[in-house]
């Protein structure tokens, strides 16, 4: 089919999709193949339609088309199986399995068999495999996740997941533009036309008598569009009174609308907002420029121009919202809704904002007036401002007299300004606070303005003509637009009630304000001092907020009326209706229910202890989810601007962090401080000039004459030490103070942190050799010494909603119904000598472990050996799975080699030489495309990842008369590029880029014994390091200082401390989604999960850093490469 073809059969879809014929819509679609509407399969897959589920896909592959459509068919037959064998309908299950799934046994017999096998239990959840089938509702979602991941791998749906952007009605603006062309080659062209039939062309029959030659004067406007399709109308696409009808709908949304002409009422913006006076002749009074100073007239050329480009007798279509299948993609696995951890505020929140740039910085307000500043990528207090009067002689007298009786002062709104330079707050009683924010220790009061008689409601910015202004609405009935000098522009009155809410928009050059009253009154605002546009009632005439996508293009309101009902909207701002109404709100609320948009596709709103998610084209509720329970009955919730997380209030003054896959992501890698990207430019630009030491400073000259328009301005190491609100230089005095003031967190009694021992973990005979969180964090995984395998999970339960690892509860030592253990070959290895070895997948699903003798390949579910592989000798002695491609195995070996291992083909790809003795570290980067592995030669080399030939190689620095020996570990951090190396001498940090050595730290005083394990917190701003004496330390993962001890004393019994052996951790494990949760294994053959307290949340803080120059007890010093003193001051 031509090109061409297949547009056409695009707008036909539309057409018909316009035209509420939805089971042809699905026909086509099918019959041409050329769009699959995965929401409509969706739809299919949930309501068990499996007949029609097949038929569709049959449109676009076939079952032996290739392994992935092979695999989509089998899992609808397989579900289809299951749900008939649930049912106990035996009958129909085994007209299944000969029907549908006999075709699947000539490719895997065994599996076949296996399904078969499913007809002889009682209950097909007796198989192990099976045991956790839900019911079938959530069997169905979750085997619609894989369905969508098959499908979008499937070459054959390549480019047919995603409708083309059309504008609407597009096939009905195609034949208006051919009846205007038909009109215009008339003879006899008649001013108004009858278009009976689209079956011929047209042409205007000649009327009696001599008709004086005129030029057609035709609008080209789209046609309205018809209840049905029978007709297009008595004149078909050239109504006469096309203008009129769009007066008539903007009457409904703008006030006092009177259009004299329907030429002129045809002149209508995007966003319904009037043109000047020359223009249309309904404005309310004559436009006078604002007297104010620094506002001009926004009514300008370019607005005129916009008017042309919009005018209907200039534009064959008018631009409305995109259509529904411009992404076909969407599921709800792209809306954050997993507990990624909580915030304790301490204070009911009541508002929330995050940082429009820096995504995981969020902004609270709180009901005693404290505004707080949350890193919640580290869970970490930015800084806090309790409420107090800057300047109470600045405010009114009024405002004077009645501050000190009136009730405490709750914070209404908090915001950021667009560029994320300003933050407001605005109060219960008259009060705006305005901050200066250029990162995160440079935070700055502005200005505060006694903006409202009473209490302000919200607060926005705006930037009318490129000037950043301030707009406020109150309890006094007005909107009031200030700049950041604290003067008044404009006084927006109008509203006969308290305004409850404000949003300022931008259409093209047109900027305006929507704001909404407590009775329900919706009016809209430009800047100018002609009053509202918009007289309107918002749906239950009460409290209603209102909202943009993030893109602009389209408007929603939420709100609850006074009988307590909710309505969430979408408007039509052309026309001042309502578009749609959303449903799934309960019966009434009793107060007002709150919401936001996100990714220009969801909307969500807290209501009934629950957070609601709808799709903006869809008005049933998507999904809904309570967070693990602990919400308040209307939680306040905020996105941040990538809509990858989202926080959410809680009843016991928390704040929630919900997140997606790219969220949780995104939470584990937050730089460590100093945190550059909150930096201001002069900092982070200057951060980079320089790493020389404090003894080369020179000195300054602070002496200026006052003419001088240079400030003095004292530089240390190339970098600006003086704050930009600061006109004292800091000197080193400062930093010794600094210095003395920090101390490092010490916890040695059991009392000042949390820790639960795994049950029948402790075997005095086998240490614990290798451990691991799995990647879900709900588990704990433990190698012996022994070759034996120990796995430790979490119940989600009351006393650990979220089911995951915590040192709260202690979890069950889990094995499966069968009672088989996960032991690895250890046939004629000699234990004391071997090296164990333990590697997981991304989905839990298998471990791979040796222990002297061949790796086995486990289920853990079944703790059944799946396959082994690799023989001894040599011994395997490091497992590593390939970042993409789990059949992918680095294997390092006991004769130093590293093999590269396909397992699924078991062949060994390539053999990697440039070792002298075992190894025992791997570690892959899909950033620089290598493999880094680290021997017991104290030699740490990389690997190109495409051709596997050897880059590089290096010596880690061993003090002097130190024989190369002794394990050599290694892992990435988060950003793929720094290098964490540990060895029992040192802790150091390289940049694999370069293989130059960044950091590095050296056993001393407190911790002065040999180091037996590191690794990094799952956000990689920790490295938990073990010592062979039982301490544990906790250091800066930037600057490898030391923040917290761990001493033997606070997770060691009396007896075990006083016992003949000497018992330490052998391995520490880091939790994958709490970065202050790690696990030790110990050579007692216990292991345990360690927490800060609840109270205090983190191991310790961090030791000050100042222009590049660590401070603190010499005791955690750190060194630097002498050749990379840019890198070591960093």
């Amino acid at each position: 089919m031509s090109s061409l073809s297949r547009e056409l059969v695009f707008l036909i879809l539309q057409f018909l999709e316009e035209e509420k014929f939805k089971d042809s819509v699905h026909r086509l679609e099918q019959e041409s193949g050329f769009f699959f509407n995965m929401k409509y399969f969706e739809e299919k897959v949930h309501a068990g339609e499996w007949d029609e589920v097949e038929k569709y896909l049959s449109g676009f592959t076939k079952v032996d088309d290739n392994r992935y459509s092979m695999k989509i068919f089998f899992e609808i037959r397989k579900q289809k199986y299951l749900e008939a064998l649930d049912g106990q309908d035996k009958p129909k299950a085994v007209q299944i399995l000969v029907n549908d799934l006999k075709v699947f046994s000539t490719f895997n017999e065994d599996l076949y068999k296996e399904i078969t096998h499913l007809l002889t239990l009682n209950n097909f959840r007796e198989n192990e495999q099976l045991s956790k089938y839900g019911d079938t509702k959530t069997a169905r979602s979750i085997m619609l996740i894989e369905l969508k991941k098959l499908i979008e791998a499937n070459p054959l749906f390549r480019e047919k997941l995603v409708f083309p952007t059309l504008r609407s009605s597009r096939l009905r603006t195609l034949i208006n533009q051919s009846l205007n062309w038909q009109h215009q080659l008339c003879k006899n062209p008649r001013p108004n036309p009858d278009i009976k039939t689209l079956f011929i062309d047209h042409t205007c029959n000649p009327s009696n008598g001599a008709l004086a030659p005129t030029a057609a004067n035709l609008t080209t406007a789209t046609v309205p569009k018809p209840v049905a399709y029978t007709s297009l109308g008595v004149h078909g696409p050239f109504p006469p009174t096309a203008a009129a009808a769009n007066a008539n709908a903007l009457a409904g949304w703008m006030a006092n609308a009177a259009a004299s002409t329907s030429a002129q009422a045809a002149v209508v913006t995007a966003s319904s907002l009037p043109v000047p006076p020359n223009q249309v002749s309904f404005l309310k009074r004559p436009f006078t420029p604002p007297a104010t100073l620094g506002m001009v007239d926004y009514q300008n050329a370019d607005h005129e121009h916009l008017m042309k480009r919009l005018h209907p007798a200039h534009s064959v279509e008018e631009v409305t919202y995109p259509t529904v299948r411009q992404q076909a993609s969407w599921s709800p696995d792209d809306l954050p809704r997993n507990v990624a951890f909580t915030l304790h505020q301490g204070s009911a929140v009541t508002s929330l904002d995050f940082h429009p740039s820096h995504h995981t910085l969020l902004l609270v307000g709180c009901n005693n007036g404290e505004i707080t500043f949350w890193e919640a990528g580290r869970r970490e207090k930015l800084g806090s401002k309790p409420f107090k009067i800057w300047d109470i002689q600045a405010c009114t007298l009024t405002f004077q007299t009645s501050a000190a009786k009136d009730a405490p002062f709750s914070v209404s709104r908090v915001t950021w300004s667009q560029d994320g330079t300003f933050c407001g707050a605005a109060f219960s009683k008259h009060l705006i606070h305005l901050y200066a924010y250029a990162g995160p220790n440079d935070l700055r009061q502005h200005l505060e303005i006694d903006a409202h008689a009473g209490g302000v409601n919200d607060i926005a910015f705006s930037n009318p003509n490129k000037q950043l202004c301030i707009i406020t609405c109150g309890d006094d009935k007005l909107i009031k637009v200030w700049d950041l000098t604290g003067r008044k522009l404009f006084n927006f009155e109008g509203h006969e009630a308290p305004v409850y809410s404000i949003c300022p928009h931008q259409k093209e050059n047109i900027q305006f304000i929507f704001s909404t009253a407590v009775d329900g009154k919706i009016k809209a605002w430009l800047y100018d001092n002609m009053g509202s546009r918009v007289d309107y009632d918002a749906p239950g005439h009460w409290c209603t907020t209102m909202l943009y996508s993030a893109d602009g293009s389209r408007l929603f309101s939420c709100g609850t009326g006074k009988d307590g009902d909710s309505f969430l909207v979408e408007w039509n701002e052309s026309e001042g209706a309502i578009k749609r109404t959303y449903n799934g709100f309960r019966k009434k609320s009793a107060g007002v229910v709150r919401f936001d948009t996100t990714q220009n596709h969801f909307l969500a709103v807290g209501e009934d202890s629950q957070i609601k998610f709808w799709d903006m084209d869809n008005v049933n509720l998507l999904t809904s989810t309570d967070a693990e329970g602990g919400l308040p009955s209307l939680p306040h919730l905020r996105f941040n601007k990538e809509g990858n997380l989202l926080a959410v209030t809680t009843a016991d003054n928390g704040i929630k962090i919900l997140a997606n896959a790219a969220g949780m992501r995104s939470l584990r890698t937050v730089e460590a401080p100093p945190f550059e990207a909150l930096r201001s430019p002069m900092e982070a630009a200057a951060a980079k000039v320089s790493g020389s030491s404090v003894a080369n400073v020179a000195p300054v000259n602070c002496k200026v004459e006052r003419s001088s328009p240079v400030r003095p301005c004292p530089i240390l190491n190339g970098v600006d030490s003086m704050a930009r609100s600061i006109e004292k230089p800091r000197t080193l005095d400062d930093v010794n103070d600094k210095m003395k003031l920090w101390q490092m967190t010490e916890i040695v009694d059991p009392a000042q942190c949390r820790m639960v021992t795994m049950p029948d973990s402790t075997d005095a005979a086998n240490k614990v050799a290798r451990l691991l969180y799995t990647n879900s964090g709900v588990g704990v995984l433990a190698l012996g010494s022994n070759g034996i395998q120990k796995l430790w999970k979490w119940v989600r339960n009351e006393q650990n909603p979220s089911g995951k690892a915590t040192a709260n509860v202690t979890p069950q030592h889990w094995q499966p119904n069968s009672g088989l253990l996960m032991t690895n070959d250890t046939s004629g290895v000699i234990l004391e000598e071997a090296v164990p070895c333990i590697a997981l997948s991304k989905n839990d699903s298998y471990v791979m472990s040796a222990a002297g003798g061949k790796v086995s390949l486990f289920n853990m579910m079944t703790f059944k050996v799946m396959t082994t592989f690799m023989p001894p000798p040599p011994a395997s002695t490091f497992l590593a799975f390939h970042p993409q491609d789990n059949n992918i195995i680095a294997i390092g070996m006991e004769d130093s080699t590293i093999h590269i291992y396909n397992v699924r083909v078991d062949e060994v790809k390539s053999k990697l030489k440039g070792h002298q003795k075992r190894i025992s570290g791997l570690a892959f980067s899909t950033n620089l495309n290598i493999l880094v592995s680290s021997g017991a030669d104290a030699q740490i080399c990389i690997w190109s990842i495409d051709t596997w030939e050897k880059r590089k190689s290096v010596a880690i620095q061993l003090p002097a008369g130190k024989a190369p020996s002794g394990e050599t570990r290694v892992q990435f951090h988060s950003d793929q590029v720094r290098l964490l190396v540990a060895h029992e001498t040192q802790l150091a940090k390289y940049d694999a880029s370069k293989m130059e050595r960044i950091r590095q730290w050296v056993p001393q005083e407190t911790l002065s014994a040999p180091i037996s394990y590191a690794t990094y917190s799952c956000n990689s701003r920790l490295v938990f390091a073990s010592f062979c004496d039982g301490n544990i330390g906790v250091f800066d993962a930037d600057t490898l200082r030391l923040r917290c001890r761990v001493a033997p004393s606070a997770y060691l019994s009396q007896a075990v401390l006083n016992g003949s052996q000497a018992v330490y951790p052998v391995v520490v494990a880091a939790h994958p989604q709490e970065p202050n949760q790690f696990a030790v294994g110990l050579i007692d053959g216990s292991v345990k999960v360690i927490e800060p307290t609840e109270s205090e949340g983190k191991w310790g803080v961090s030791p000050p850093a100042e222009n590049g120059i660590l401070t603190g007890r010499p005791g955690s010093s750190s060194t630097a490469n002498n050749h990379t003193p840019d890198q070591a001051q960093r």
